[in-house]
């Protein structure tokens, strides 16, 4: 019986680029972490943590707009209210020994974009975004990447160079 040949689906986390969180700890109002997401640049959401890095929550733009369009579109956001009135508490996160399946899957079930990424004792190591998973993929295939035309439905009518 031949050795099952590991996929790139079952590496684990680690080999996967992480990027570092934007953080806040809990009492921050809402206006400072849109104004962090805006800032940062590198994502939609604010892991909120506590003194040690143990994550208490995130507030995604979710979160947010879900307020601003949906049934509480009357009461709005109170941009001076603290994180905790809207973030997520319990959110799921990943461990480093998970794979990237098990990424891939709790995005595409619950629609995440990133996820973050957690200890043994639950404190924040990292967020794992789709465009992480995406670059990990891409680059387990350089040649067959790097030699696709820049468009690979058109055709040439002569030579390049000729």
């Amino acid at each position: 019986m031949l050795a099952r040949v590991p996929s790139l689906a079952s590496a684990p986390l680690t080999v996967v680029g992480r990027r570092l969180p934007v953080t806040v700890p809990p009492g921050t109002s809402i206006a400072w972490c849109l104004a962090a997401i805006q800032r940062t640049g590198t994502g939609d959401s604010v892991f909120v943590t506590d003194e040690a890095g143990v994550l208490l929550g995130v507030l995604t733009e979710r979160d947010v707009f879900g307020r601003l369009v949906g049934p509480d579109v009357a009461q709005g956001v109170d941009l001076d209210a603290h994180v905790e009135t809207y973030m997520t508490t319990d959110p799921h996160t990943l461990r480093l020994d998970q794979t990237v399946r098990d990424a891939l899957e709790l995005m595409q079930s619950s629609r995440f974009r990133n996820v973050p990424v957690v200890d043994g004792d639950r404190r924040l190591v990292g967020v794992v975004r789709q465009v992480d998973i995406l670059k990990f993929l891409a680059e387990s295939f350089p040649e067959e990447l790097l030699n696709l035309p820049p468009r690979p439905h058109q055709r040439m009518k002569q030579a390049e160079g000729g």
